[in-house]
């Protein structure tokens, strides 16, 4: 892949400060979605699936609420945010091509009742992930699988009002030799939010550490104790009131969009992750974000993008009022259903 995005070292080794630590380091990797133009044989966020012409493409049975949006000319709209962001010096970026005058057109004529549908709604591309670019995903995955596809329902469910419902589904890509090429779109969406733009992706692999909400409380009262965090080199003193937020904000859980790693909390404390079919333990599978950085993690800003800090929501997805949705996955049986959680 041409695109890269490098995270900066953390400001300290912290398992060598907290030894405690070491053993729960686990790997993530941070996708580093950017606007592009993917193509079914890519990893992207919003791009177009590697699906199998010959297999059904997945609805969502609902009940639904009505959608506020037209779901093709979001589209539209987010095909052309993808151009200008990718050309920004080019005022041409910003014109609609004559295949999206057409569609806007069309839809101009059309009344909006006239689109919605009844019965199942199909499902939109949220990410497609081969193991070649994430392989972190062979760990996660069923044996053979080398590529993991997530969808969801762009409607709002009566007893789901916060994120979307979503479908996940592992593959092997040797296998698809016809591959789907004009899949159903849904006629609406509940909001722009949930149509993703497509984006191509720099995977990257970091280590992160558990929240601190997930630790002991011996572990939470040693990195409360600024006593313990003097002696090192690279801590900012403007947390010696609350050291646990610098270790919180800089050296534990990775922000944005990842595989893999340790969950972030914060919207509810951490609640038990088991599977619905037999119990086991889940691990976290994907973290679709709303936002790539904040104002407390900019020390998480790849080098490539601290000039222009303005890409810290690049897919354009929001999750509640700025979550992040967070898929599990059954480490005993990647097949059973997976659970979701939004922090």
């Amino acid at each position: 892949m041409s695109l890269i995005r490098t995270t900066p070292p953390r400001p300290l080794d912290v398992a060598a400060l907290f030894p405690q630590l070491a053993p729960l380091a686990r790997t993530a990797t941070r996708l580093h979605p950017r606007p592009g133009s993917p193509t079914p044989q890519d990893s992207s966020i919003g791009g177009p699936l590697l699906w199998p012409a010959d297999e059904p493409w997945p609805h969502c049975d609902g009940p639904h609420t009505d959608g506020g949006f037209s779901t093709e000319a979001v589209q539209v709209d987010r095909r052309v945010q993808a151009r200008v962001a990718m050309y920004p010096d080019d005022p041409s970026a910003a014109r609609y091509t004559p295949e999206e005058q057409a569609i806007l057109e069309r839809l101009d004529r059309m009344s909006f009742d006239d689109e919605w549908p009844e019965g199942p709604v199909a499902m939109l591309p949220v990410a497609q992930l081969y193991a070649r670019d994430i392989p972190l995903l062979r760990t996660l995955g069923p044996s053979g699988a080398d590529l993991l596809q997530v969808l969801w329902c762009p409607l709002d469910h009566p007893e789901e009002f916060y994120m979307p419902r979503t479908a996940v589904f592992w593959r092997s890509a040797a296998a698809v030799t016809d591959i789907l090429t004009s899949p159903p779109v849904p006629p609406s969406v509940e909001f722009e939010e949930y149509v993703p733009v497509p984006c191509v992706l720099a995977p990257e692999e970091v280590t992160e550490y558990p929240n601190s909400s997930e630790l002991s409380k011996e572990m939470q009262e040693q990195l409360s104790d600024w006593s313990r965090w003097q002696a090192a080199a690279g801590v900012d003193s403007s947390y010696a009131s609350y050291p646990e937020s610098f270790y919180w904000s800089h050296l534990s859980v990775a922000p944005g969009w990842k595989v893999g790693g340790w969950p972030q909390w914060g919207y509810t404390d951490p609640t038990p992750r088991t599977c619905p079919t037999c119990g086991t333990a889940m691990d976290p599978l994907l973290t679709i974000a709303t936002f790539e950085w904040d104002s407390g993690y900019r020390s998480w800003v790849p080098y490539e993008d601290q000039a222009d800090e303005s890409s810290s929501q690049p897919t354009r997805v929001q999750i509640g009022s700025g979550y992040k949705q967070q898929l599990y996955i059954c480490p005993a049986a990647p097949e059973h259903p997976h659970i979701e959680l939004m922090q």
